[in-house]
């Protein structure tokens, strides 16, 4: 099969061969396309709309109290930027452990979207952060989708063929907040979660207030858990109110068995890294000082 390829530097040129195109895939930088069609598991489209060199894709700032990350901001800058480890820390410690550090290097926020897979790991915290993700295509046309809204099924989403992710938006905290993302893993670098935690908490005065929690690897697509949450809001910020959120959270969940783990195995594991990622956020909105990846401090710690 011979492959079609085109690199545009302009935005609407890539927006133009996708609409008239639909054959056309979008790639950035290539961390799944590549690996998968070398692995043998999913062929080369057979027409390739590379986006790299579009530099409206590009760029992040806070505006705002507003974090703004262009498509094409990479998972390096998300682990290493002082911005994003003070204030959406999950964020932070999400894209410090996504596979290597070329992977880091190379790997993109809107590809990380817009691959659609359930375990991973940058939009569990996308998720709990209530961010909105700008869908454009040709003409100018423009739709802001949540991005707990965005994928239908691994792989798929809610894009239309002809629509590029350009940006991402994640708002301010609100006082008193903290939080974290914890996954399960067997090994430290080029690791898929087996189960996988965002949490984020608001507390005042040892109480809390707020709560939001979004899991990998247990559905189709990542999932919040509303039964967890509910047991936390208005609870003491207290290991006993992490372990009940834990159980309520692995009560609800339905993971499959597949050759990583088994559903039993997942659910038991779920417990665990709810309780873990909750003591984690909730020690961040204490002041303590967790490091990021909260999931290097998790596997030292009792619950």
């Amino acid at each position: 099969m011979t492959v079609r390829f085109a690199s545009p530097a302009g935005l609407e040129d890539a927006l133009s061969l996708l609409a008239s195109d639909p054959a056309a895939r979008v790639v950035a930088g290539g961390t799944d396309l590549v690996v998968a069609a070398r692995q043998g598991r999913k062929p080369l489209p057979e027409s390739i709309v590379a986006i790299d060199r579009i530099a409206e894709l590009g760029g992040h700032e806070v505006v705002d109290g507003s974090l703004l990350l262009g498509a094409l901001t990479d998972h390096a800058w998300l682990a290493g930027s002082p911005d994003v480890r003070a204030s959406w820390t999950a964020l932070a410690d999400a894209a410090s452990i996504v596979g290597s550090p070329a992977t880091r290097g190379t790997g993109t926020i809107g590809g990380n979207l817009m691959n659609a897979s359930p375990a991973a790991e940058t939009i569990a915290p996308l998720v709990v952060f209530d961010a909105q993700v700008t869908l454009r295509g040709s003409g100018g046309a423009e739709r802001t989708v949540a991005a707990a809204d965005l994928a239908t099924g691994p792989g798929r989403t809610v894009a239309t063929q002809g629509e590029l992710l350009t940006r991402v938006s994640v708002p301010a905290m609100a006082a008193g907040s903290g939080s974290a993302y914890i996954r399960l893993e067997y090994r430290r670098a080029m690791e898929i979660a087996i189960v996988g935690a965002a949490a984020l908490v608001t507390i005042a005065g040892g109480v809390v207030h707020e709560a939001r929690i979004a899991l990998t690897a247990v559905a189709p697509t990542i999932v919040r858990a509303p039964e967890a949450e509910a047991v936390l809001r208005g609870s003491p910020a207290t290991r006993a109110s992490f372990l009940d959120a834990g159980r309520a959270a692995a009560a609800a969940a339905r993971p499959i068995d597949d050759v990583r783990a088994s559903a039993d195995y997942r659910r038991a594991m779920l417990e665990v890294v709810v309780a873990r990622v909750l003591a984690a956020a909730a020690g961040r909105a204490a002041g303590e000082q967790i490091p990021v990846p909260a999931s290097r401090w998790a596997h030292g710690q009792e619950i």
